[in-house]
């Protein structure tokens, strides 16, 4: 990679004579966001950090997607795991981090709740539709002091609408039988801000044994205001989900018949429930003093029955995993502005996890009998999983072309494990967990500016048994740091145009990988990843709307101390693609019709840590959409997906469930069709 250069020009502009310039973020908004629905007083992600990413409602209420994550495919550097198996559907990951492992580095929120579940996978955010989303916002790297679990390569917000007066429906039908109905509802009166939704899909599904359905109820209510010293809002959602599992296929059944489902498979499937409730409060305790808080509680339930092979000796590949979650945490800030120079703010947070889990193994039958006794129990956990957080932050500015942000942050864990045969053990003892961090922005006027950023996130092991816990016989494990640089620019190339290029590099120490399939963990070492991120946006006449970006990116292991029989120094990290592509655009024909294009292409990846099973998992993908607005309350949509009919596949590496390793594929979808009715009253 041709780094140095890139930093050597991005340092010969920073030291260029005008410094007369207002200091600007380094955000990209891609669409409209509703300006009010960042909180008022608390320092927003936009004005303290700087690779932040933001997506607004008019490029996500129309889209047609079967997850909600899926829409993050629109941004620039998002790889799409797209697993594709019923409930478990899939995730979004950045900066070279994977979504293959039970540990996920990317924290997700929804107004600000955090909403991962203990493994750090993001199935809360299947509770949104796009019609109740207002915008999405992305940060990445490894600056964000707001974060501490979960939050190693970066994190993503889920804003929802919140206050204004509409009724907004959407119905829609496309291939596959796939219904989709959405109706959201928005009153404010007199302080008073209702927000309701309720949504419904299903659809038969691309292949056989693939149907879904699901259900989302819900609502914001929201009193006051900050310029009268306070606002309070309680949120709350609910979600089912219903969906068989097709089943991952062997490479030859791929190519036999991508759109079946093997007999193993004929009762495999999923119930999942969350729900998620939340208190909000913000206080304006004097002209520069601001107190916002958020309490929370999140519910996850899910019983999936999934069958891996057809071997018939053993009872691993027939299992029924059932989890039961229950997150209640508190987030605080304080934030002062102190004066024009200088911002201040300070938070906690804490989360209390009651955590289980089941899973049971199944004899041999064509397909699995789940109604049938297990033939036996490996797992019936229980533990507890307790994080205690606060950071300080400041804002200096001590001339108008120039944000100095520094950061500080720690986190301490604590929690208990129960396994069967009466063994139980203490969560690992990381102590304290420091993360510095900061951030430097200078502006050379108000569309250009260049910023570098530093800091340092964490990984500690999650789930109920060794190693994440010190039962019998198990070892003391430090917690995993990763500290991470960045050097960007910001700048408009031509009028309407925002543009950003960036380098970036993350080092990780003990890193530590969970695999879900054989419940093991992998030791990786030392690694390091690193990439440059490249993003246009433009406005181009008052027809034209483009974007582009292009993430190029390499993790590998830098040191692993094992004996050579074990090392995987040298390697790279596994599921982690080269290079991610997007492009997008819009074409406003007439002034009642709109016509839009969008690619997105990911590099092939290794599928496993030792990197001798060979590449795959790459695509390149070409969707279209037509939008005719009949009047100002009613327009019709038609979208095509996967234009090109491109036969592609999600891959991982079965190492556990057949007789001899191999690659297990999950087909996505070809060419298909959606048209819907949208209504504004």
């Amino acid at each position: 990679m041709k780094i140095h250069a890139l930093v050597a020009a991005l340092a010969a502009v920073l030291l260029a004579p005008d410094a007369r310039a207002q200091s600007s973020d380094s955000a990209l908004t891609l669409g409209r966001v509703d300006a009010h629905q960042h909180t008022e007083g608390q320092l927003t992600a936009h004005q303290v950090l700087t690779s932040v990413d933001v997506l607004g409602a008019d490029q996500i209420e129309d889209k047609n997607v079967s997850h909600s994550w899926e829409l993050l495919g629109q941004m620039p550097g998002i790889q799409l795991t797209e697993t594709r198996q019923g409930a478990e559907s899939g995730k979004v990951s950045f900066r070279a981090f994977n979504g293959e492992g039970y540990l996920n580095a990317i924290k997700t929120l929804i107004d600000g709740v955090p909403s991962n579940v203990n493994s750090g996978n993001q199935r809360f955010i299947d509770m949104l539709f796009p019609l109740e989303i207002s915008f999405i916002e992305v940060v990445r790297g490894t600056n964000d002091p707001r974060y501490g679990l979960h939050n190693i390569g970066g994190n993503v917000n889920f804003g929802t609408r919140q206050g204004g007066n509409y009724t907004d429906g959407r119905f829609g039908y496309g291939s596959y039988n796939t219904r989709d109905a959405q109706l959201a509802i928005g009153r404010e009166n007199n302080g008073f801000a209702q927000n309701y939704f309720i949504g419904t899909q299903a659809t038969d599904g691309y292949r056989d044994h693939d149907t879904s359905r699901k259900y989302a109820i819900g609502g914001k209510w929201f009193y006051g205001n900050l310029d009268d010293g306070m606002r309070i809002g309680l949120t709350a959602r609910a979600y089912h989900h219903e969906a068989d599992e097709p089943g991952f296929m062997t490479a030859e059944e791929l190519r036999t018949d991508r759109r079946g489902s093997q007999l193993r498979n004929a009762n495999d499937g999923d119930d999942r429930d969350m729900r998620q409730i939340g208190v909000h409060m913000d206080l304006k305790l004097a002209d520069t003093l601001f107190l916002g808080s958020k309490l929370y509680y999140n519910r996850y339930e899910d019983d999936r029955r999934v069958t891996f092979s057809d071997l018939p000796t053993g009872n691993a590949p027939r299992q029924r995993r059932v989890w039961d979650e229950k997150q209640a945490g508190m987030l605080t800030t304080l934030t002062w502005q102190a004066g024009a120079t200088l911002t201040l703010e300070g938070g906690v947070n804490v989360e209390h996890q009651e955590n289980g889990y089941l899973r049971e193994r199944f004899s041999y039958a064509e397909p699995t009998d789940f109604s049938a006794p297990p033939a036996r129990v490996q797992n019936n956990d229980r533990h507890t999983f307790d994080n205690y957080g606060a950071y300080v932050q400041a804002i200096y500015q001590p001339i108008d072309a120039l944000k100095i942000v520094p950061a500080y942050r720690v986190d301490r864990f604590d929690g208990d494990t129960r396994l069967p045969g009466g063994i139980t053990g203490p969560l690992q003892r990381y102590g304290t967990i420091e993360q510095p961090k900061l951030s430097v922005v200078y502006a050379f006027n108000d569309s250009t500016n260049v910023y570098a950023n530093w800091g340092r996130t964490f990984q500690v092991l999650t789930g109920s048994t060794a190693p994440a816990y010190l039962t019998p016989g198990q070892e003391a494990m430090n917690p995993s740091t990763n500290t991470g640089m960045e050097l960007g620019m910001k700048f408009s190339p031509f009028a309407g145009s925002q543009a950003r290029i960036a380098v970036w590099q993350q080092d990780a120490a003990n890193e530590v990988s969970n695999m879900p399939a054989t419940g093991t963990t992998v030791t990786l070492g030392k690694t390091r990843r690193r990439g440059v991120d490249a993003q246009i946006s433009a406005q181009v006449g008052e027809k034209w709307t483009v974007w582009a970006s292009h993430a190029y990116q390499e993790a590998k292991i830098e040191r692993d101390g094992r004996d050579a029989s074990l090392s995987l120094e040298g390697r790279e990290v596994a599921a982690t693609p080269r290079y991610i592509s997007n492009i997008g655009l819009d074409y406003q024909a007439t002034e009642a019709l709109q016509l839009g294009l969008q690619g997105r292409a990911q590099g092939d990846y290794y599928l496993e840590e030792r990197n001798v099973a060979g590449k795959y998992g790459g695509f390149a993908v070409l969707d279209l959409s037509a939008r005719y607005d009949i009047n100002p309350r009613w327009s019709v949509d038609v979208q095509m997906k996967n234009a090109t009919d491109r036969q592609y596949a999600y891959a991982w590496y079965d190492s556990f469930f057949w007789e001899q390793p191999q690659p297990m594929f999950s087909p996505a979808a070809g060419r298909s069709f959606f048209v819907a009715l949208n209504m504004k009253l």
